[in-house]
């Protein structure tokens, strides 16, 4: 507790905060343009939409500074996804956006206040049933960077 009786522990909201402006940073550096950020319906809220290429990028950032749950990727389930799906639909409807195609992608942060943040970035986590690109998930493209960016 610090002076104030305010505990110095970072609250749920404000890692996942921070995890939102880590992977904004990671994916914007990969050459993805942000479109959105928490958009949120009455169905749900999506972390980060973003165009990579002629691709809607629909981007679930799960944080954690310990593995004491489990690893942030195992927080996203099959019926998180069908989730995702729908909003990602909800999401176009609402935005004129002229795309190629629409992917859902899963940047899972490990965030260690000793060793730096790892990613796990996992492109195309399943595609979206929206549009003519229609495909099984999958996990595809993984790829981990340790350090602070």
């Amino acid at each position: 507790m610090t002076r104030s009786g305010t505990s110095e522990q970072p609250t749920r909201a404000r890692i996942g905060a921070e995890g939102e402006v880590f992977a904004e940073r990671y994916l914007t550096g990969r050459g993805m343009r942000v479109l959105d950020r928490n958009w949120r319906c009455s169905s749900g809220e999506i972390d980060l939409v973003l165009l990579d290429g002629d691709v809607v990028v629909v981007c679930e950032v799960k944080t954690r500074r310990s593995k004491a749950f489990g690893e942030p990727i195992e927080a996203i389930t099959r019926a998180k996804l069908a989730r995702l799906r729908r909003l990602a639909g909800r999401w176009l409807a609402e935005h004129a956006v002229s795309c190629g195609g629409v992917r859902l992608d899963v940047v899972a942060l490990h965030l260690d206040p000793a060793t730096g943040a790892v990613r796990d970035h996992r492109a195309e986590a399943a595609r979206a049933g929206v549009g003519p690109h229609r495909h099984g998930a999958g996990l595809s493209q993984r790829c981990r960077f340790s350090g602070a960016r």
